[in-house]
């Protein structure tokens, strides 16, 4: 629908408002709307005064026999779903388990608990969502995650088990920031004008959104690697120096597509992008190679076999990671804006 700018007065321009909207929102003569000029100065018009918005609250009622996971899951929905408040309420007293599994996930998401007794917890949010900058914390979680790779690989190379415990502690570092960007991109992709604040478009939401998987999906994959160098420790088994050392080059090529990849998300730089697609390949190739020359081995231990063939599973993912992210660069380059 269009309207004609009109005069009124000396300097006041004028339009007026749709009937059926004015309808729809319930208006009459007199009351008070917002107005929100967005990125691409355009202006949104929302009806009643701007005002904070007030906290959502959630009420969850936990099953005396609920298992800690499916507590944990539920009050991941509700913080995931914008939720500020979430009241965990039993009739019967917390068993430690429960308990145990309700403070964990409230350190995870960043939240406190404000008030508490046998039977009840009031969990809160104390973030202010309008300040947090997606972009930001969105690179801060990539250098964990890339760190890790790197890390993990070495630890692979050399056999050091400080080093891969150390890696495998960050893995819970990358789910922080993981819940906490789902939430806020979920919350920008419904609400214009937290997306205005955020400096991020709606429809980028998505493309941000599958990033945050793929990060967080690359950063448990060499957690995988790290659990592996830990375990064959342990029960005192080794991989062979020459398969170790073509596991190092395969993860190392992929965790720098992997790098490559969120740089070309973030530049739209569609000839990296399709290089990253072709490169994975290599990859590829390389992890034949490697099952090869395993299977050709005189390994016979069980163990041993199941660990290549898992950390040869967390390298080519690491690859595949990247070429998705590499995907969703291509296509952020050819959005159509307004």
């Amino acid at each position: 629908m269009e309207r004609k700018i009109m005069s009124l007065g000396r300097s006041s321009l004028v339009i007026s408002l749709p009937k059926h909207w004015v309808k729809l929102n319930e208006l009459k003569k007199g009351d008070v709307v917002s107005l929100a000029v967005q990125r691409d100065r355009s202006l949104a018009v929302f009806p009643g005064a701007e005002k904070k918005k007030e906290s959502k609250e959630m009420t969850l009622y936990v099953d005396p026999e609920e298992t800690g996971a499916l507590i944990t899951r539920r009050i991941i929905g509700c913080y995931l779903n914008g939720y500020s408040g979430i009241k965990v309420l039993s009739e019967k007293v917390f068993s430690v388990a429960q308990r145990k599994a309700i403070r964990n996930i409230v350190r995870m998401l960043y939240m406190r608990i404000m008030e508490s007794d046998a039977k009840s917890m009031h969990i809160q949010t104390l973030i202010d969502e309008s300040k947090a900058s997606p972009k930001a914390a969105i690179h801060r979680m990539h250098l964990i995650a890339r760190s890790m790779g790197r890390d993990a690989l070495n630890s692979l190379k050399n056999r050091d088990v400080m080093l891969a415990k150390s890696v495998f502690s960050l893995d819970d570092d990358v789910d922080h920031f993981s819940f906490f960007l789902l939430r806020l991109l979920r919350n920008a992709a419904r609400d214009p004008i937290l997306a205005n604040q955020l400096d991020i478009e709606p429809i980028d939401c998505m493309d941000h959104q599958t990033l945050v998987y793929r990060v967080e999906h690359a950063a448990d994959h060499s957690a995988n690697i790290t659990k592996h160098v830990i375990m064959l420790d342990g029960n005192q088994q080794k991989i062979a120096d020459h398969l170790l050392t073509l596991m190092f080059t395969a993860g190392t090529e992929a965790v720098n597509l992997y790098d490559k990849a969120v740089d070309a998300f973030f530049s739209k730089d569609i000839a990296n992008s399709v290089e990253i697609l072709e490169e994975q390949k290599k990859i590829e190739k390389l992890d034949q190679e490697i099952a090869t020359k395993a299977f050709m081995s005189k390994q016979k231990s069980a163990l041993v076999i199941c660990a290549i063939c898992s950390i040869r599973d967390s390298i080519t993912r690491i690859a595949e990671c990247a070429a998705d992210i590499a995907e969703i660069a291509i296509n952020r380059a050819y959005k159509m804006t307004t």
